[in-house]
């Protein structure tokens, strides 16, 4: 386990925010590979999951919300789709951080990807009731499963920051 760093908003928001985005503009790239095109992830799930669990903060839900609007406009979605899927987990996380505190690395596992489900389930109603037509489930359960492999990400992030305001413990 490393040791905690300072909690400067930019070290623990500002910078895993950028990665995501720039993992989601890289990934958005139309290659094929063996005839394949890259998976698309939620890269923003993993960041999303860990600030709930590292400590309460104001500018998380604002840098949410703010992710979910440029996936939006990346991906040529409904604007607040992502934002309010993101959302959704992020308070669905935050509200059972003290059952989570302590939890081993495969509790936490399970958890990111109970949350993941249920915030594509939010985005796949929220798209049908919009569209009068549901998406592929298909297509949705391998984004699904592209997201829930990106928790390691999630899990580094949490060890990185954890530890470093024992006030919100």
């Amino acid at each position: 386990m490393s040791a905690a760093r300072s909690l400067e908003p930019w070290r623990w928001i500002g910078i895993p925010m950028l990665q995501v985005l720039g993992a989601t503009v890289l990934f958005g790239i139309p290659i094929q590979v063996w005839g394949f095109h890259l998976p698309e992830p939620v890269f923003p799930m993993a960041a999303v999951f860990a600030w709930a669990v590292i400590r309460p903060s104001i500018i998380a839900p604002l840098a949410t919300v703010a992710m979910g609007l440029l996936l939006d406009l990346f991906w040529g979605g409904p604007l607040g789709l992502w934002g309010l899927c993101l959302l959704v987990s992020y308070g669905l996380v935050l509200g059972g951080r003290s059952m989570l505190a302590g939890r081993s690395r495969l509790e936490l596992w399970a958890w990111y990807g109970l949350v993941t489900a249920i915030a594509m389930a939010v985005g796949y109603l929220v798209t049908g009731l919009k569209d009068k037509a549901f998406p592929g489930l298909m297509a949705m359960a391998w984004q699904y499963l592209a997201t829930i492999v990106l928790y390691p990400f999630a899990h580094r992030l949490i060890d990185m920051f954890e530890d470093a305001d024992v006030r919100f413990r």
